[in-house]
């Protein structure tokens, strides 16, 4: 009886946290960190890992992040170039 009870009050909270979520995107609220870096420094990132010039580790330090946001970012960018 009460594993019922609490569950259906789970579901509740779950069902109330889904609603004011989506309520805060629709006045333009978005959760969450915001990124480290913007577009145009993800795209210049991107560009100096294509041209060979620089190791991860250098781009990683220019940028004040860490390899795996690195590799993130690459990802994120083009999937199908993410690792060579």
């Amino acid at each position: 009886m009460f594993s019922a009870l609490a569950e259906f009050e789970r579901d509740l909270i779950q069902e109330r946290t889904q609603a004011g979520l989506k309520a805060a995107r629709a006045r333009g609220k978005m959760g969450g960190r915001p990124p480290l870096l913007d577009s145009r420094q993800i795209n210049r990132m991107i560009e100096m890992y294509d041209e060979q010039k620089n190791t991860v580790a250098e781009i990683c330090k220019i940028y004040s992040i860490s390899r795996p946001s690195f590799y993130n970012y690459l990802k994120q960018r083009s999937p199908a170039l993410a690792i060579k």
